[in-house]
């Protein structure tokens, strides 16, 4: 059974299009994966099918009595709720149907005999819904994916306002999957989870009898969820059954029958325009180079897609650093109340060190307790000499309305406009988005940004952190080589195991510092 039928959809910003007579079917129970590079239009589409967006041309058509439940990069939240009230939100239907039961019981003492009768009939029916929809076990729910999204760490008293932008997505998160809606939309859910979280959402999804569709650049983790690959490249949208590793073998498969279908078609066109440049003019063969002519006019010519740049990353090298990177004596770090017991850390010129435990026991802010950004409860940092720091961060709240173009001439004023645009080409992007606003990027080309401006500073120790959110295959590949090339010190903090495994000479969990209970 279809839920949803998108037909004929084209959709664009400015001159650059987006994707061109689309069209899409998702039926129920199926567990799909959206892939493309960044920039492509996956969070664009689904910004469309929920209605947020109004596409040039098409028609989205939705089942009747479907219930959508979409988590997008950049979802909000309203001031002065806590999360146990948000999460207890998935059920506000069921509270409604409560209500509705009690004014009915209010009512009883004052109607007729058959309105009695019809009141107590409404009052089972109600309290039959309530009961088999598990309204009295609704605590119990709450806590449950709360804890498994590790939001019982932060506190479901706290207020939503206080939370930073990853927490956030967390308790959308857990709202959406207690509302278990017939089609569950993802767009880069793993993103703010640590490996933990992250392998109870796979189980949730794994066991999850909708439908739903599912954006991420985590590859492991897409093809342990879903069943079929739509992929989004060159305004074009294909689908493949199977998961994302399959899905490649047949699309590296169909690029080269295609490319060779090219060659000779190219052949036989050269050939044909030759026979005719040749014959033309004479009386003889004229009827015959007509014939060829017509034939190159009926051609159905094949075209090959544009060639996506593909990132190269290069980190510029600083003058070495000395011996010492930093040295932490009884750090203990926090805002209004410590994160951690007290921290003796050490780290050498050389290291490769990655960060990693549950989300919210202060590995960000142990981060900007070494780097002198917050100031620390108690103890102290002493950092070594002649450091060269980059520093990637997770999140940039801020909208920001520079041109690429402006924000990188801005961090590097004595560049040329060749030498700016030059430098965004290699990171990825092409020059439309290199023109466009920074606000209307896509998380990983704004990611891609940013590390445009890190990797053109000389630097001797980078500071990372979460810098794989959002980037698309082909980024993060390129981002793990050349980190590895990297001749410096490195600090990182990475969910992604796969990534960091490779680049990392040590691991230090954070999970055995912090004063939360886990």
């Amino acid at each position: 059974m279809s839920v949803l039928n998108v037909e004929r959809l084209s959709h664009g910003f400015g001159d650059r299009a987006i994707f061109t007579d689309v069209s899409f079917r998702l039926l129920k129970g199926e567990h799909i994966g959206l892939v493309g590079a960044n920039g492509e239009g996956k969070s664009t589409f689904m910004n469309i099918i929920t209605g947020k967006l109004q596409p040039d041309e098409g028609k989205v058509e939705w089942a009747r009595r479907v219930r959508v439940g979409y988590l997008d990069q950049h979802a909000v939240l309203s001031q002065g709720m806590t999360i146990r009230d948000v999460l207890r939100g998935a059920y506000q239907y069921l509270f409604d149907m409560e209500q509705e039961m009690n004014d009915m019981y209010g009512k009883m003492g004052e109607v007729s005999p058959e309105e009695l009768e019809q009141l107590l009939e409404d009052v089972g029916t109600i309290q039959d819904t309530l009961t088999s929809q598990d309204f009295y076990l609704i605590d119990a729910k709450v806590e449950e994916t709360a804890r498994g999204l590790g939001l019982t760490d932060i506190g479901l008293d706290r207020d939503v306002h206080d939370l930073s932008g990853g927490q956030r997505t967390k308790v959308l998160l857990a709202k959406l999957l207690l509302e278990k809606p017939d089609i569950l939309l993802l767009d880069e859910p793993t993103n703010y989870l640590d490996e933990q979280h992250i392998e109870w959402l796979k189980r949730y999804l794994q066991e999850y009898e909708n439908a739903f569709i599912l954006i991420s650049h985590d590859i492991p983790f897409l093809n342990s969820v879903i069943n079929l690959i739509y992929h989004m490249e060159n305004q074009e949208l294909n689908r493949y059954v199977g998961d994302y590793d399959y899905f490649q073998q047949v699309y590296e498969a169909k690029k080269l029958q295609l490319e060779s279908a090219y060659k000779r078609q190219q052949q036989e066109i050269a050939g044909l325009k030759d026979f005719v440049a040749r014959n033309k003019a004479s009386v003889a063969t004229r009827n015959m180079a007509m014939s060829r002519q017509k034939k190159l006019d009926k051609m159905d010519v094949i075209e090959l897609a544009k060639e996506k740049p593909k990132p190269q990353f290069l980190f510029r090298d600083a003058r070495t650093s000395g011996k010492l990177i930093f040295e932490a004596t009884d750090l203990v770090i926090g805002y209004d109340s410590p994160l951690s017991r007290p921290l003796n850390l050490r780290m050498e010129r050389g290291q490769k060190i990655a960060l990693v435990g549950a989300n919210g026991i202060g590995k960000t802010t142990l981060l900007r307790s070494i780097l002198g950004q917050i100031p620390a409860i108690s103890g102290q940092v002493q950092l070594g000499d002649i450091l060269e720091i980059g520093y990637f961060e997770q999140e940039i709240k801020d909208a920001n309305y520079n041109t690429c173009i402006e924000e990188v001439w801005n961090e590097f004023p004595s560049y040329t406009q060749f030498e700016v645009r030059a430098a965004l080409a290699k990171c990825g992007l092409t020059t439309k988005h290199i023109e466009s606003k920074i606000a209307v990027l896509s998380g990983g080309e704004k990611a891609k940004v940013r590390l445009c401006k890190l990797i053109n500073r000389e630097t001797n120790v980078l500071v990372l952190d979460e810098p794989t959110n959002h980037l698309d295959v082909d980024a993060k590949d390129e981002l793990k080589r050349a980190l590895k090339a990297y001749k410096g010190s490195i600090l990182l903090i990475s969910h992604e195991p796969e990534f960091y495994q490779d680049i990392v000479t040590e691991t230090w969990n954070c999970e055995s510092w912090t004063t939360k209970t886990l």
